[in-house]
């Protein structure tokens, strides 16, 4: 059976408008927060019907960029960087899920909603959320409410961030760290680092790769926690993807230090990954739509907010104080 005419028409529309996005997109004066504010009045708008395929493709483009930003870094600095950044990592993981607990069930939001939405803070996100579900098996209304919770604070962090730096006077070293430990996804945390400097790019990736390594640590936590609550033993162990991207991103990495013959090529892949990524975010924000907003609703909504705005001003006094440096 063929679908109907204006379903069709509607179909190739959605296309058109996107693949026009896309290479707009490609245009070497569009940048990050410009690609995101794209996306987003193409989602808002009703204009992408292919959300299921965008967010598929958005997700792969991100994971192909950053294997290729590591083209453009320098192995030993990343080493350093991530070697000194697992402590404050850590601590703050910690901080963000024991306030977003405390903040969900203060609103009366379900355990797995409230643990959604304090691991999403944490860690990475959207895939830092897609790991603890597969544990927690939650309503679908539940993870529809935490991812969108997070997308939405991650378009509001890619846009507000950099501004907000500037006025605070930060360096780039420093709105790296501060764009890796207080935005929830890869995708915002990387957009950001790219829209303040190269400098800021280099050190917002590589701390947060390393604040992703804490999906999997995190996710076989909480099974055997459940595990104690419910007095039962989970029969297998749970199954957790590991972000692959991150062994792509070290060894690209590796490639352009120790590689002479890759080194020469390196500059133009980490530029084209760059590239690719703005075309990421826009797909990011045509994911969003009016639907998706009003499914969150105000509680879930406040704990995020109220969570993401506590994590982003501790993360800010404590690198304005030296503690993270």
């Amino acid at each position: 059976m063929t679908a109907p005419t204006s379903m069709r028409i509607s179909n190739r529309s959605s296309v058109a408008v996107l693949i026009t996005g896309m290479l707009v997109c490609l245009w070497p004066v569009i940048t990050a927060a410009e690609a995101l504010i794209l996306g987003l009045a193409v989602g808002l708008a009703g204009l992408n019907s292919w959300t299921s395929k965008t967010t598929t493709y958005a997700s792969k483009l991100l994971q192909i960029s950053i294997v290729g930003l590591g083209a453009g870094m320098n192995l030993a600095v990343i080493w350093a960087v991530g070697l000194s950044s697992i402590g404050y990592t850590l601590i703050g993981i910690t901080f963000t899920l024991a306030l977003g607990w405390w903040l969900g069930r203060r609103q009366g939001l379900s355990r797995n909603l409230t643990l959604l939405i304090s691991s999403g803070t944490a860690i990475c996100g959207g895939s830092a959320i897609a790991a603890v579900a597969c544990v927690l098996k939650p309503k679908e209304e539940e993870m529809t409410a935490a991812l969108a919770t997070v997308f939405l604070l991650n378009a509001v962090g890619l846009l507000v961030f950099p501004v907000l730096s500037h006025v605070f006077g930060f360096s780039q070293h420093e709105f790296g760290l501060w764009a890796a430990l207080a935005i929830h996804d890869t995708s915002s945390v990387v957009g950001a680092g790219a829209s303040y400097g190269d400098t800021a790019l280099k050190v917002a990736t590589t701390v947060k790769l390393t604040r992703a390594l804490w999906i999997v640590p995190l996710t076989l936590a909480i099974a055997w926690t459940l595990a104690r609550v419910n007095r039962q033993m989970v029969p297998t162990p749970p199954k957790v993807k590991f972000p692959w991207f991150i062994a792509g991103f070290l060894a690209t990495a590796a490639l352009a230090t120790y590689l002479p013959a890759f080194a020469d090529i390196a500059p133009y892949i980490a530029t084209a990954a760059k590239r690719l990524l703005v075309v990421a975010l826009f797909l990011v924000g045509a994911n969003l739509s009016r639907p998706a907003l009003r499914a969150v609703g105000w509680k879930p909504l406040a704990v995020g907010v109220t969570l993401w705005i506590t994590v982003s001003i501790v993360v800010a006094g404590a690198i304005e104080l030296g503690w993270i440096r």
